[in-house]
C-alpha cells in the first residue's frame, strides 16, 4: 500500500479519536479535538500531494479518499450535535449530501467507472473543514470567556448557515455534471 493511501486509512483512524475527544465538549478536549483534526485534515492535503507527486494515484485513493473526509466531516458535525451547537437540519442536509453523492459514486464504480471528487466538491470540504475549525475556536473561546455563549452560538450559527449553503450547492452541482449517469439507473 502506498504512502498516499496509508495517509488516507489514517484520517479514518484520526476522525474517530477526534469525534471522540469533540464530543465531550470539555474545554481540554475540545482543544485536543482540535489538534488531531487539524491533523487528520493535514492527511488530506499530504495524501494527495503525494498521490500527484509521486504518480501514484489508484482507484483505491480515489474513492476512499473522499469517503475518509465525509467520515471525518460527518464525525465531528454529529459531535456537534451531541452538544446541542448545530441543528439537526443543518446535519441533516450535510449527511443527505454526503450519502447522495457516495451513493452516486459506488454506482458507477459498479459500472466499472470511478467518479473523482470535482473542483467544487473540493471547495465544499475546505469550507466544511475550514467551518470546523472556526466552530471549534469559537467554543474554546466561550469556554474560556473571551466571548459570550451567546455571541458564540450566533456566530456557529452563521458559519453553519454558509456551510450548508456550500453544501447544498456542490451536491447540486454534482448531480448536475453526472446527469448522464443519474439517467442510466
Amino acid at each position: 500500500m502506498n504512502i498516499a493511501n496509508q495517509l488516507t486509512i489514517l484520517r479514518i483512524l484520526l476522525s474517530f479519536v477526534c469525534v471522540f475527544l469533540i464530543s465531550s465538549g470539555t474545554l481540554l478536549n475540545l482543544f485536543l479535538g482540535l489538534l488531531f483534526f487539524f491533523l487528520a485534515s493535514l492527511t488530506d492535503f499530504f495524501d494527495g500531494y503525494f498521490a500527484r507527486r509521486r504518480n501514484i494515484v489508484s482507484d483505491f485513493g480515489r474513492l476512499m479518499d473522499p469517503v475518509a473526509d465525509k467520515i471525518l466531516v460527518i464525525g465531528v458535525f454529529l459531535a456537534f450535535l451531541k452538544l446541542n451547537i448545530v441543528s439537526a437540519a443543518a446535519v441533516t442536509i450535510i449527511v443527505f449530501r454526503e450519502f447522495l453523492v457516495t451513493g452516486l459514486r459506488l454506482y458507477a464504480l459498479s459500472k466499472n467507472y470511478v467518479l473523482e471528487a470535482k473542483s467544487f466538491g473540493k471547495h465544499k470540504t475546505f469550507t466544511q473543514m475550514a467551518g470546523i475549525v472556526i466552530i471549534i475556536i469559537i467554543l474554546l473561546m466561550s469556554k474560556l470567556g473571551v466571548i459570550l455563549s451567546s455571541v458564540a452560538h450566533r456566530l456557529i450559527f452563521i458559519v453553519v448557515s454558509w456551510i450548508v449553503i456550500v453544501t447544498i450547492f456542490s451536491g447540486g452541482m454534482y448531480l448536475w455534471k453526472n446527469r448522464k449517469l443519474i439517467k442510466s439507473f
